[in-house]
């Protein structure tokens, strides 16, 4: 392991590039953690209110909301591990990228950036540890970027605050007027065992996106073991590429808030207390917007007790296209969850194209359903009929998995 040996002098900068503001007391507090004496850990809490840099060749935690606050840019080098302590409910330790902020967390295939837990026995220049696995879920809170792309809410709110952070910090506010936002960049990040329970029925996504704008890259991710989502999108326009989800407790990639980006290049492996592989919602006000998902393959779970392909919900708009779903339940299904989305599907405003699954019929997988108070399904044809259209069976297609040979998923056969 590479030794760091901190100076007065060099002790003192550090200090001095996270600044205490308000109650946030934003800290960086070196650990003598070497057996000479060095430097290995070094904790970050609070406000991140100066550019500031987090390097490969120590061990970094996290303890309590850590804030990159607007106009600041934390840059992340390839190969950094970053650890971050449970926290308590609304304290849960996570990292936050606020409007006007920007994270340039630049990793390799060969060096991703890592962020677990401080219970994850990984060491500087590993790529995993020995004692957890996708089943550890729940262990931290994750990582959050806001940005102030368009987003669609009740009563035509331009922004609003993201869930999982308390509404009395500002901080968690996104959205906005902004479509091309540029909140930095991440790419070959993996973000595992997140998910810390904030209340009942509230946790924290591992990957949260809200209001990002088309400036923002988004790419080479993965998410492994969280208790909610894998990744999230509210609202706002980046595109994301080479996503990987494994083990989420809740839902594959979720989509809402009327996101209009593109998704391309995905695979969601559910574990054996995942819900859905994707839940699509669509616009909350009158700001309409569509998604595109090209390229996705979809690998269920036996055990799970529920289990589901898809479920498109409260107005979803959007193309799905180029899937492959193997290894679901017989009776998992991809929903049209309401006569509402049902209308969107006929006019247009949700368009499937070209799924493979293995079940025969493959078309039998698509059904739609009445909601609470509705008296009778819309379509006639129903969706199962129509879905003969675009859906076969088969094995092959959906995501080029050779995008993901560096993911910890990959390294552990869970495709």
């Amino acid at each position: 392991m590479k030794n760091f040996y901190v100076t007065i002098f060099a002790l003192t900068a550090m200090v001095f590039a996270v600044s205490c503001s308000g109650d946030d007391n934003g800290t960086v507090i070196p650990t003598d953690d070497g057996d000479d004496g060095s430097v290995v850990n070094t904790r970050l809490s609070g406000q991140i209110t100066e550019d500031m840099t987090l390097t490969n060749d120590l061990i970094w935690e996290l303890e309590g909301r850590v804030t990159v606050t607007d106009g600041v840019t934390l840059s992340i080098e390839e190969g950094t591990v970053i650890k971050a302590f449970a926290g308590q409910e609304a304290n849960a330790s996570t990292l936050i990228i606020a409007r006007g902020g920007k994270i340039e967390a630049n990793g390799t295939a060969s060096n991703p950036i890592i962020f677990t837990s401080i219970a994850d026995n990984i060491q500087v220049g590993q790529s995993s540890g020995s004692n957890l696995s996708q089943n550890d879920r729940g262990l931290w809170g994750g990582l959050l970027i806001l940005g102030r792309a368009p987003i669609s809410v009740d009563g035509n709110a331009t922004q609003a605050q993201i869930e999982g952070i308390p509404a009395s910090d500002t901080n968690g506010l996104y959205g906005g007027n902004n479509p091309g936002d540029d909140s930095g960049t991440l790419n070959y990040v993996s973000i595992r065992h997140g998910g810390t329970l904030i209340g009942e029925g509230n946790e924290i996504n591992g990957l949260t996106l809200g209001g990002v704008g088309s400036g923002t890259t988004i790419s080479n991710i993965e998410v492994v073991g969280n208790v909610d989502d894998g990744v999230e999108f509210f609202g706002g326009t980046v595109n994301a590429s080479n996503i990987v989800v494994w083990a989420q407790g809740d839902d594959g990639l979720d989509i809402d808030q009327a996101y209009s980006g593109t998704i391309t290049n995905s695979v969601v492996v559910l574990g054996d207390i995942s819900d859905h592989g994707l839940e699509i919602d669509g616009p909350e006000g009158s700001l309409l917007g569509s998604f595109v998902i090209d390229g996705l393959t979809m690998i269920g779970n036996l055990n799970t007790e529920n289990g589901e392909y898809a479920d498109y919900r409260d107005g979803a708009m959007g193309t799905t296209k180029n899937v492959l779903a193997i290894g679901f339940k017989a009776e998992s299904d991809v929903e049209l969850d309401n006569n509402g989305v049902a209308q969107n599907f006929l006019n247009g405003d949700i368009i499937f194209q070209n799924w493979v699954v293995d079940v025969t019929p493959a078309n039998e997988i698509f059904i739609e359903k009445t909601g609470t108070g509705e008296t009778e399904i819309i379509l006639n044809p129903d969706f199962t009929t129509r879905a003969a259209n675009w859906s076969a069976n088969g094995t092959t297609g959906g995501a080029n998995l050779s995008s993901f040979g560096w993911t910890y998923a990959s390294s552990r056969g869970a495709f």
